[in-house]
């Protein structure tokens, strides 16, 4: 692990924005692509992300003595009302403009066109932030750690006990299918993103259920599909997606 102790502020909030999703459009590009170009800068993402996640783990961790009691009858959904802590800054990063500036337009070719387009829109749902939990709901989010830890085989394990208490739980089906998704599992990732995107209009993961809906069937070849679903997203992502399958 690199020391990072001189990391800039700046940089370092734009890292934040890029774990937690919240760096979109030409941004996000930037920072993607300068990920595959510089190694050291990769290691860094690498080791803001351990910190981050090990400050997330320990909280948790020590609300686990006052857990003596099973989940209460309330639903999930009415503890996540607040949804993926976000932060303000949107800075560019200085050091992507230099290095793609001297490299020049790389591009980098991977599989079919449908692959190609999955792949480059496609970003793991950043998670729900841990510290903000309670006792209740331990379960649901001792899965979001390992989750976010990209641990998501063992996330979606722990997930699907809590579904098969309750399978029409929208929020516990939308992570789920997230986590299949993100798991390279796109066939399992469908049924459980198709409950999800059938919730109520006041289900606050219901645009990003239709988004990853709409990426698993970009995967899966079933364009007419993906198309429905990103069409009914407002998320801008989503919209700019749908553009370029319709060119």
């Amino acid at each position: 692990m690199k020391d990072n102790n001189n990391i800039s502020q700046e940089l370092l909030e734009t890292i934040e924005n890029y774990l937690i999703g919240n760096l979109s459009g030409r941004d996000l590009e930037d920072f993607n692509r300068l990920l595959e170009l510089d190694e050291d800068f990769k290691d860094q993402v690498e080791d803001v992300k351990t910190t981050l996640l090990g400050i997330e783990a320990q909280s948790l961790k020590e609300q686990l003595d006052d857990f003596h009691k099973e989940i209460p009858e309330t639903e999930i959904q009415q503890e996540l009302a607040l949804k993926k802590s976000r932060f303000a800054s949107y800075s560019r990063i200085a050091a992507a403009a230099a290095i793609i500036i001297a490299v020049g337009s790389i591009w980098f070719f991977i599989g079919s066109p449908n692959e190609k387009l999955y792949a480059n829109y496609f970003k793991p749902d950043p998670g729900l932030p841990t510290t903000m939990s309670s006792t209740n709901n331990f379960d649901f989010y001792d899965a979001m750690v390992s989750y976010k830890h990209g641990d998501y085989q063992i996330a979606i394990d722990k997930w699907k006990v809590l579904n098969a208490q309750k399978p029409e739980n929208d929020t516990l089906n939308y992570f789920l299918g997230v986590a299949h998704l993100a798991n390279k599992n796109e066939a399992e990732a469908i049924p459980y993103l198709e409950r999800s995107a059938a919730a109520e209009d006041n289900f606050v993961f219901l645009n990003d259920a239709y988004f990853y809906l709409g990426l698993a069937y970009i995967k899966e070849g079933q364009l007419e599909l993906a198309k429905k679903n990103l069409s009914l997203s407002n998320i801008e992502e989503a919209k700019k997606l749908l553009r370029e399958i319709d060119n």
